[in-house]
């Protein structure tokens, strides 16, 4: 009985709202647009706003869909790896136009993907959790894990190009550019292995290895198949739409005065938010496992499979990357990954924890914007 009643029509139906459907949709329109002008630059600005808010709700609800449907921590993964190949994708296509204007580009997106979720959806989920919950708690395993493999990964491509030798920093030489792609691709491997198949209990809540929405019936298989294709298509709506919002991004920076890594920042901050939202919904129904799935796995994946591919793309074009970051910016890395550490220690988390990270992330903000 419970299987007919998961495949049925009704089943799909009501755990897709028609808004989530029409939402790439009209960003698709959004796009096609925009992409003739008609004269109405100044409009499209404002629909493309909107088709990047309603994309970004859709992709935050068939993420959870698929992620009932597969359980934890398959599910999690499914969102972090989907936004960061698209994110890459983005990546390397401005790279691609931009040449060595854009050298800085994918050091500036990713360290600022870094930043936003150590500080701000960590710290965010901390606070929100801890208002809400008083204290929460974690598997330490799990994010212990996910630290190990974070840290590393963050100062061999980030900090490490500024103190080598055979090319002056910020960049690596090409051998060195190879060795760093492929241990980034070996230590995310190993972190997926681990998170997947060996110690998956490590990254499991506690209280039930499927995340799913209360209803105590996981959705059936024409629902998480309709997810998941509406998933992809909703984060490629806002990574393109990103794409489009650049130019006036770059515009509005230049008026302003700001540095160009403000620009940075603004692409990653829209690139994240799906995964911020979800985790900042699990964290009010406190799954802070999950939130910390999503978080870190999302940091991991961003930086682990991005480096690669810039890396290659700049090895192919034999065009320089800028991959080291200054002086203050190692400063707060160094400071976010060491709170962050100590924060989550113990596998219980307090509201100060939280507050701390979004201090720190404040700082970052505005230097990023008065360095």
């Amino acid at each position: 009985m419970t299987s007919n009643t998961d495949n049925s029509p009704r089943d799909w139906r009501g755990n897709l709202p028609w808004w989530t459907i029409i939402a790439p949709i009209f960003a698709g329109a959004v796009l096609l647009g925009a992409a003739f002008d008609f004269g109405m630059a100044g409009v499209f600005v404002g629909l493309i706003a909107a088709g990047v808010a309603v994309s970004v709700f859709a992709a935050v609800h068939h993420a959870e869909v698929v992620a009932e449907r597969v359980g934890e921590p398959y599910g999690t993964l499914v969102l972090a790896l989907a936004v960061t190949l698209i994110e890459v994708a983005l990546i390397v296509s401005l790279m691609i136009v931009g040449g060595e204007q854009t050298r800085g580009l994918a050091r500036d997106t990713v360290f600022a993907a870094v930043m936003i979720i150590l500080n701000g959806i960590i710290g965010l989920c901390l606070v929100v959790g801890a208002l809400r919950h008083g204290e929460q708690s974690f598997s330490l395993d799990g994010v212990s894990a996910a630290f190990v493999a974070l840290a590393t990964i963050a100062i061999l491509a980030l900090v490490f190009p500024n103190y080598t030798s055979s090319v002056p920093g910020p960049y690596y030489s090409a051998s060195q550019l190879v060795l760093i792609a492929i241990v980034s691709l070996v230590i995310y491997g190993a972190f997926v292995f681990t998170q997947t198949i060996r110690h998956r209990s490590y990254f499991l809540d506690g209280e039930t290895d499927d995340p799913g929405s209360g209803h105590g019936v996981p959705p059936g298989n024409t629902a998480t198949a309709l997810s998941a294709v509406l998933l992809l298509a909703s984060l490629a709506a806002v990574v393109l739409l990103a794409k489009k919002l650049a130019p006036s991004l770059e515009g509005l920076v230049s008026r302003l005065g700001a540095p160009k890594a403000v620009v940075g920042v603004i692409i990653a901050a829209i690139v994240l938010l799906p995964e911020g939202l979800a985790a900042l919904r699990a964290a009010r129904l406190n799954r802070l496992q999950t939130s910390l799935n999503l978080a870190l796995g999302s940091a991991l994946a961003s930086i682990g499979l991005t480096i690669p591919a810039v890396s290659v793309l700049s090895l192919v074009l034999h065009s320089k990357l800028a991959l080291g970051i200054d002086l203050k910016s190692t400063v707060l890395l160094m400071l976010s990954l060491f709170v962050a550490a100590i924060a989550l220690r113990t596998g219980r988390t307090i509201v100060l924890h939280g507050i701390a990270l979004l201090v720190i992330f404040a700082v970052y903000l505005f230097t990023t914007v008065v360095p």
